[in-house]
């Protein structure tokens, strides 16, 4: 029973992140190809060829973000973005969400130097019990005279399994260990509640705590 139990287990380290990879990719290969409508009618594969082609809708999305992006990078394309934003913002539900999505966006993909560009470790939600934390700024302003510390960094503390929602906090650089994993190791730790632990500096490869079973099973 043991060894049936280990070949399952086996199996699913093998099957369950391709099925749930190939899963994700036709979901996002459908969402893109959704930018088809985008297009006239008689522009669309399927009215040339009678069938569709699906991933072609990648080559559309990425064609518009391109335009866009070339669009709004002169002086003319500012003006215009600089207009519609301001015409989102007399709208009152609609001002709240853009203006959030924007500035969270700017944050993770902007050109900033600091934020999402390192991780810390800190003591939360109390002292004994560690967790990750997500430097986004060290500039606090009247925070930072407030709380009476000298430096402070601004942390995002991302929840599991869903890193998009979390906690903002305001900790004192004295109170906090900065890590060498990078970004997207500490994603993946998150995302599996710890099941996934990157390696240390110096060595290769993620342990995961199935992995470690199966090799003091084998040994």
């Amino acid at each position: 029973m043991k060894t049936l139990k280990r070949y399952l287990i086996a199996g699913l380290l093998v099957w369950l992140p391709l099925g749930v990879t190939i899963a994700a990719l036709i979901f996002l290969i459908n969402l893109f190809d959704k930018s088809l409508l985008l297009l006239p009618e008689h522009w669309r594969p399927e009215y040339w060829l009678g069938f569709p082609i699906p991933g072609f809708g990648i080559i559309v999305s990425l064609t518009l973000i391109l335009f866009t992006g070339m669009l709004v990078a002169n002086f003319l394309g500012n003006r215009m973005m600089a207009m519609w934003e301001r015409l989102l913002g007399r709208i009152p539900l609609v001002r709240s969400i853009y203006s959030a999505v924007k500035q969270l966006t700017e944050a993770v993909l902007g050109s900033s130097e600091q934020s999402f560009q390192k991780v810390y470790l800190l003591e939360y939600p109390r002292r004994g019990l560690w967790t990750l934390g997500f430097q986004t700024s060290t500039a606090v302003g009247e925070a930072q005279h407030k709380t009476g510390m000298d430096e402070v960094v601004n942390l995002f503390v991302p929840t599991t399994p869903n890193p998009t929602s979390g906690f903002f906090i305001i900790a004192s650089r004295k109170d906090i260990i900065e890590l060498e994993m990078g970004v997207d190791d500490a994603l993946k730790m998150v995302i599996s509640g710890g099941v996934v632990v990157p390696p240390l500096p110096g060595e290769t490869g993620a342990k995961t705590n199935e992995h470690d079973d199966l090799e003091q099973k084998n040994t």
